[in-house]
């Protein structure tokens, strides 16, 4: 399905992690592939990836760094087919504690980190772009809509991410770059260990989704970023797409909704 593709993922730090899953799946789907990771996860992530992958370090909320990927890309390979935005974060006082109280530096740390990043990524690739178009998919998790008791400040950064990834999809589909997100359901990855009470989440997807979700096996969402970078998915632009075992369609929990699933 990426059968000569190049693609960029971003963000990958563990092997648990969503960025990891879609680097191998892509790399199994026929792409050749690089990877940006923290610059002080990069030789942890050389050791994890191994020697298939291309391994840069860079911090996308620094220009420098994003100039410094944009020349090493362009100079192994000249072109860059499609990305994978994976980076999100916030400090604690932005996830936790009183909403109204939270210091105007996490909130832009928060928000430049988890939204900005995605439009500076957007650039990185429109220039690296070949004059058929590209791919750039970006990670959400459904809250942009409603409060949740954590997440707090992330939650608007989310809300912002959906936001930035439609200006960039009207700005970019003129040169046929398309963009999209996954919106995932709650995974146990090294970014969810910095959500105070993560299990509120799991515990919710527990009760209400209506297809089993696994908080461990990101190879689901994974699947469907390589989708959405793949041709498969060439006509779709500033969408949304949930892959989160239906939980986002469900007004109640199963055991609120009755019925019967025979039909």
């Amino acid at each position: 399905m990426l059968e000569g593709k190049k693609i960029l993922v971003t963000g990958v730090a563990t092997n648990d992690s969503i960025a990891y899953a879609t680097a191998i799946a892509a790399r199994s789907l026929g792409a050749d592939v690089f990877v940006s990771a923290f610059p002080r996860d990069v030789d942890s992530v050389r050791e994890l990836m191994g020697d298939d992958f291309h391994v840069v370090g860079a911090d996308l909320t620094k220009e420098d760094d994003l100039d410094t990927l944009h020349r090493t890309i362009d100079s192994r390979w000249g072109s860059l087919d499609g990305a994978l935005h994976a980076v999100a974060f916030a400090p604690r006082d932005a996830l936790a504690g009183d909403f109204l109280a939270t210091p105007s530096a996490s909130v832009e740390i928060a928000m430049r980190t988890s939204a900005w990043s995605y439009a500076a990524l957007a650039r990185v690739l429109q220039e690296l772009a070949p004059p058929s178009g590209g791919s750039l998919v970006g990670l959400d998790f459904d809250a942009g809509d409603r409060a949740w008791p954590i997440y707090n400040w992330m939650g608007v950064c989310k809300a912002a991410l959906r936001s930035v990834s439609k200006y960039v999809a009207r700005d970019l589909g003129a040169a046929g770059i398309r963009s999209n997100l996954v919106a995932a359901g709650p995974l146990s990855t090294r970014a969810a260990l910095g959500i105070p009470n993560f299990s509120l989440l799991t515990e919710a997807w527990d009760t209400t989704s209506p297809l089993a979700w696994s908080s461990t096996d990101a190879s689901p969402v994974a699947d469907v970023v390589c989708f959405l970078l793949s041709d498969f998915a060439r006509a779709i632009t500033g969408e949304l797409l949930h892959v989160d075992g239906g939980y986002h369609a469900m007004a109640r929990t199963r055991s609120e909704q009755g019925g019967s699933a025979g039909l």
